[in-house]
């Protein structure tokens, strides 16, 4: 099978949208909003975290359901588990026991005015009651919940598309219109509720890896997203700027803002699919490089921003100057510890650091 070169760029770029989005975080919501530090609300970089966030995380699960599809067709189910189990338990652990401890010891500092040593922090990191966001401090999985939840997910996948294949073998769902393929935000609408823990729906990123897998790795399929990529992109952008409008400006928040949020998300993931097809299919050192880098950059990319963000939130410089260097300083950061994690055999093994990706 032809390898899809837009479906590793459309995974690294999502990936690099993470430093401008959980630097906006710093300035999003209200005090507490939701991050490790925090200065003020600004209007126009709370519109940007809230217009990424409903499907910039949702599509890396499409994606990963897509390419589940082509890592089964060569690998066995137990080849598989096994490879998950390196690829996302293991950098799973370790992430939280070494780097996830970081991003709680700055919040203690930061917003509690801790005085204690790091160590001292680290044991109340485990003994700590916590709402399990990490960001007043204590236990938190912190943005590696995306590899729990992805072992899971593919643990689920797997007896799941056995039982398909042995007893609805001649299921075929290719030639589901380009409207129906809309629709399909319904059930993830009604999968939201179901094991959401935190604000993260097991069951609605279980149902958008299955879509993946079964449905938008389909080649008809991606004939129809691509034929109809700018209606996509017309309900994506004109469901966006309604979500936004809502959710920043008016403060709603109900369960049809939950239907909305859905249906704008899966939009998303529809129209980056679509245009990717046309504009993402390309391959060369640079997307090769990111293609590999990746998986670790997500890993490490969070500590390092906050720790950043932290010495430089103190610099007077301005909103703009502070979110700038933030971004590029945790950016590049981020790939010179990667260069060097990835020259460490034992280091390179415990973030998953490969050529396999997700």
């Amino acid at each position: 099978m032809k390898r899809k070169y837009f479906i590793d760029n459309l995974r690294w770029m999502a990936i690099l949208l993470l430093f401008p989005f959980h630097a906006s975080q710093i300035w999003s919501g209200g005090e507490y909003a939701g991050f490790y530090i925090w200065s003020h609300t600004n209007t126009a970089l709370y519109l940007f975290s809230t217009a990424v966030y409903p499907w910039y995380m949702t599509l890396l699960f499409v994606i990963a359901g897509i390419s589940c599809k082509y890592s089964l067709q060569v690998r066995t189910n137990r080849q598989f588990i096994m490879e998950r189990i390196k690829k996302l338990l293991v950098p799973f652990l370790f992430g939280l026991l070494t780097l996830v401890p970081v991003m709680t010891y700055i919040a203690e500092i930061f917003f509690n005015g801790y005085t204690g040593s790091y160590l001292q922090q680290y044991t109340l990191f485990f003994s700590k009651e916590t709402d399990l966001t990490g960001y007043h401090g204590g236990f938190t999985p912190a943005h590696l919940w995306f590899l729990l939840y992805l072992f899971v997910i593919s643990l689920i996948s797997v007896f799941i598309i056995s039982f398909q294949k042995k007893y609805l073998s001649s299921l075929k769902i290719d030639r589901l219109p380009y409207f129906c393929i809309i629709f399909l935000f319904a059930p993830e609408w009604i999968c939201l509720y179901i094991l959401n823990i935190g604000g993260k729906s097991l069951g609605q990123f279980l149902l958008l890896f299955l879509l993946g897998y079964y449905i938008l790795s389909e080649e008809k399929i991606l004939h129809k997203l691509q034929q109809y990529r700018f209606v996509s992109l017309v309900l994506f952008i004109m469901s966006g700027s309604l979500y936004a409008y809502l959710y920043c400006l008016e403060n709603v928040r109900n369960v049809l803002m939950d239907g909305l949020y859905i249906f704008y998300g899966w939009m998303g993931i529809i129209t980056l699919i679509g245009i990717g097809q046309s504009k993402l299919n390309f391959y060369n050192r640079l997307s090769n490089y990111l293609t590999h880098a990746s998986f670790s950059v997500y890993i490490i990319h969070m500590p390092i921003l906050v720790v950043t963000g932290f010495f430089v939130l103190k610099l007077p410089i301005g909103i703009a100057g502070q979110f700038s260097l933030i971004v590029l300083i945790s950016f590049a950061e981020t790939f010179l510890v990667y260069e060097i994690i990835k020259r460490i055999p034992v280091l390179r093994f415990f973030l998953g650091t490969g050529k396999k990706k997700l």
